[in-house]
């Protein structure tokens, strides 16, 4: 399991508030396996983003991200972003967008 230290992930995240127009820093965040627990986590820096769960590769399966936003959106305190991975992706970047009363992700590059 990473704690964050910055070692190289295939998954990684960005996270901005819509409502400020910024990048959400200071956001906790852990990477899970449904059934399989937790494969690392960390915090976004100053331009909210954070790639240093330290996991190399994604069996297919099943995985989540669980964001804790209640310093930015506190009707929503914690957002959880569940994916499928196929086991050949070399990449999985999954952003959010943060805002008092809604959120939304998507598959990124």
């Amino acid at each position: 399991m990473s704690s964050g230290t910055g070692s190289a992930s295939v998954v990684s995240t960005h996270v901005l508030d819509t409502a400020s127009g910024e990048p959400a820093s200071g956001v906790a965040v852990r990477l899970e396996q449904l059934g399989g627990g937790e494969l690392g986590r960390g915090v976004t820096d100053a331009d909210g983003r954070f790639a240093g769960f330290g996991v190399p590769f994604l069996e297919a399966g099943t995985y989540r991200l669980v964001f804790q936003t209640a310093a930015v959106a506190p009707f929503f305190p914690e957002v959880i972003v569940t994916f499928a991975a196929d086991g050949v992706r070399a990449r999985y970047h999954i952003p959010l967008l943060l805002g008092p009363y809604g959120y939304t992700t998507y598959r990124g590059s």
